[in-house]
Formats: structure tokens, C-alpha cells, sequence
């Protein structure tokens, strides 16, 4: 080999390492690769919204409310999620955090049948509540994971183990069910909430709306307002009648474009003419 190839050969092994790490992070297609584990920045983004499930306590009963959060952009949602319910403050009058102080998540694990296995630290059994507050309290966290489509069923560790005293859990109803799944009989507030369009997205026509709702019959109805205030469409969804039972709603709206600009969605209990305490508002923007 002479010395012309022995100083070329550094080079193109030096080549080849940043390929192989390029490939690795953006693929062949140059599309970003979320590695497990990894938190990568998106540019011009440094919040995202999640929602979460807490327990509510009153006089009479106990119920799940949802929440939506705003908390530092992630790549790793389901993480954010669960940190937020053992640290973030509820916001629905007589809500209260179930997971108890000192409470770590110690990670998730998603298997390709879509079951996350979420592991806390001991702190976690450490909870003094009824077996209400223990049904409810473990489908917070379902509901909460659960809203990551990804995401199906959901069981729980301790320390990485489910021994004995981990499936006890918090001493009346434990872990001898799990997997999981997503639940939304017990969740009372609020009457309706809209998972799609979300906020400041571009309205395609027809513009599809879906979310859950509970009000008497189940009936929901949208309409679409200009930057004016003015309506240009609207729609409703028939519930089951039968009153109240929560189940979710889609809606299509059929609308000519005002032209660039932007304008509101209104997501309401049918007849109720879109009441203060329950409208829905979404600004969005005209394609």
C-alpha cells in the first residue's frame, strides 16, 4: 500500500461513520427517526398540549375529569403524559392528584400489540385511598396513555417487578386484571371536548369533527363562524337518547372557503344553543 492510499483510507472511514449516523437519525428517505428513548427538538416548537385524567371527589360521588396540559415539547408523549399526572396541578374544581408525593416514573414500555407496561417507583403504592378512589385512580392513568393512539392496553411494575405486594396495588381492588383498557363511563368533565380539528389547523372541506360527549341524548352540534362571527355551516350528530351516556361524535361540515383569514369552531350540547359553560371553541384557520 503506498502513502497516497494509507492518508485516503482515514478519510473514507471517516466518511462512512457519519453516513451510518446520519442513516441512523433520518433513514434513507431522510425522514427523522425516533430512537427509544430519544427527545428530538422540533424547530419553532417548544410546548405541545396532552391530556390527562384526575380524580374528582364530591359529596355524592367520585368521577374522572380531563384535562388538557400544555407542557415542554417532547418527542416521548406517553412519558410527558404520565409526569404530569404525578407532578402537574389540576385545574377542575374538586380534582385532586391520586399518584402519590415522591411518586418516579422509571419508564414505558410499548410492545407491538400496543400494550404499554409503565413502571413506577415504590413510592407509588404508597396511596391511602377508598376502592373508588383506587378503580378511578388506576383508570386515570389508563385514560391518560390511552388517548396515544398507539397505545391500547396499559399494566403496571413496580421497580420492575409484580410481586405480591405490587398486585395489592393500593389494598382493595390491585392489579389482578390487568391489562387495561380505555374507559370513559366515569369521566364527567367536561360535558364535550374536541379531538379533531385541533387548534389553528387548516379546515379541509368537508371539515371532519370527532370528540366525546355527555349530555342528555348525546346530541352535539357544530357550526362554523367566520372572523366576523358569521355562521357558514353547521351540523349534528344524533346521540343514543338516552340520557346521559357519554360516546363519541363525528361531524362533517360542508363550507365554501371566506378566503385566507381565519375563523372559529363551536362544539355545543344540542339545543342549548352554544351556553357559555359548555361551548367548545377552536380557532382554525381557511385552507
Amino acid at each position: 500500500m503506498n502513502g497516497t492510499q494509507k492518508r485516503i483510507l482515514p478519510v473514507i472511514a471517516l466518511l462512512l461513520a457519519a453516513l451510518s449516523g446520519y442513516w441512523l437519525l433520518f433513514g434513507a428517505d431522510n425522514s427523522p427517526v425516533n430512537l427509544p428513548g430519544a427527545q428530538m427538538s422540533e424547530p419553532g416548537r417548544e410546548f405541545m398540549d396532552i391530556s390527562v385524567y384526575y380524580v374528582k371527589f364530591t359529596d355524592k360521588d367520585a368521577c374522572l375529569a380531563r384535562e388538557v396540559h400544555q407542557v415542554p415539547f417532547t418527542n416521548d408523549g406517553p412519558q410527558a403524559a404520565v409526569k404530569e399526572l404525578i407532578a402537574g396541578n389540576p385545574r377542575t374544581e374538586g380534582a385532586a392528584k391520586v399518584l402519590p408525593a415522591g411518586t418516579r416514573l422509571l419508564g414505558i414500555n410499548i410492545n407491538a400489540d400496543g400494550l404499554a407496561t409503565v413502571n413506577f417507583s415504590g413510592e407509588v403504592l404508597n396511596a391511602n385511598v377508598g376502592a373508588s378512589g383506587e378503580i378511578l385512580g388506576i383508570q386515570s392513568i389508563v385514560n391518560t396513555l390511552t388517548e396515544f393512539p398507539q397505545i391500547k392496553g396499559v399494566s403496571f411494575q413496580v421497580n420492575g417487578q409484580l410481586d405480591r405486594r405490587t398486585m395489592d396495588w393500593w389494598g382493595h381492588v390491585g392489579l389482578y386484571e390487568q391489562p387495561f383498557r380505555r374507559n370513559l363511563e366515569q369521566v364527567n368533565e367536561p360535558a364535550v371536548w374536541v379531538t379533531h380539528p385541533v387548534e389553528n389547523q387548516t379546515a379541509g372541506v368537508p371539515l371532519l369533527v370527532k370528540g366525546s360527549a355527555l349530555v342528555p341524548g348525546g346530541s352535539v352540534t357544530a357550526r362554523l363562524l367566520d372572523e366576523n362571527g358569521k355562521k357558514i355551516a353547521e351540523g349534528t350528530a344524533d346521540g343514543p337518547q338516552r340520557a346521559p351516556v357519554r360516546g363519541e361524535f363525528e361531524i362533517r361540515l360542508t363550507f365554501n372557503p371566506p378566503g385566507k383569514g381565519k375563523g372559529t369552531l363551536e362544539v355545543f350540547p344540542a339545543g342549548k344553543g352554544g351556553s357559555p359553560q359548555d361551548i367548545v371553541k377552536i380557532p382554525i384557520q381557511w385552507p
